[in-house]
């Protein structure tokens, strides 16, 4: 037995089209449990590789070379007037920003900055000889590890931390694009900073 019929208005014959339904404010955090795992692992495995990155300059663990051996080639790649404290920004900087990415606080302030770290690195590496390896079988400093990790910043900028996160439910959650490019703008131009203003 069917039901009550449904009218709609689909408007006149003037084109005239029917009202667009109030957009919210706020939108709804997605319940999407698998891109939940998913960005939480992609914030791990990124965060933990700045992050060990970082505590290796900076206290010489794991095979680390130290602050002064990353000063000295910080100085080599042209940054001679600023390798030291560059140095110690770059080492505390990752370490501090990986371990926000894999808390998932402040992700996409986290992930913007690490993203700058791996511009800069990506041009510095290009623009004096321009046949650096892309792969890593193909040869040392290749740029595919940058490229890796740069990617994953730049996706976890835009894609949030996800609902497994401190960051579950902010506001820069729920209305991710507008402080994704925000973000991602402080970002460049901190890259831009580095490259041409830090860099004699």
């Amino acid at each position: 037995m069917s039901g009550p019929t449904q009218h709609y208005d689909w408007g006149g014959i003037s084109g005239t089209e029917p009202p667009e339904p109030t957009r919210p404010e706020r939108l709804p955090v997605p319940a999407h449990l698998s891109s939940d795992i998913g960005l939480l692992v992609l914030r791990v495995v990124v965060g933990a590789c700045f992050a060990a990155a970082g505590a290796r300059t900076l206290f010489g663990v794991a095979g680390g070379i130290g602050l002064d051996a990353s000063a000295a080639a910080l100085a080599g790649a042209g940054f001679v007037a600023f390798a030291g404290p560059l140095a110690w920004v770059l080492a505390v900087g990752q370490l501090v920003l990986g371990v926000l990415l894999v808390l998932g606080l402040l992700t996409p302030f986290a992930a913007a900055g690490l993203l700058a770290v791996k511009i800069s690195a990506v041009v510095v590496a290009l623009v004096p000889v321009l046949d650096v390896p892309l792969f890593a079988s193909d040869g040392a400093n290749s740029l595919e590890l940058d490229l890796l990790l740069g990617a994953g910043a730049a996706a976890l900028v835009f894609a949030g931390a996800g609902r497994i996160a401190i960051d579950a439910g902010r506001t820069y959650q729920r209305r991710p694009l507008p402080w994704a490019v925000l973000s991602l703008l402080v970002g460049v131009a901190v890259a831009l900073l580095v490259l041409f203003v830090l860099r004699r």
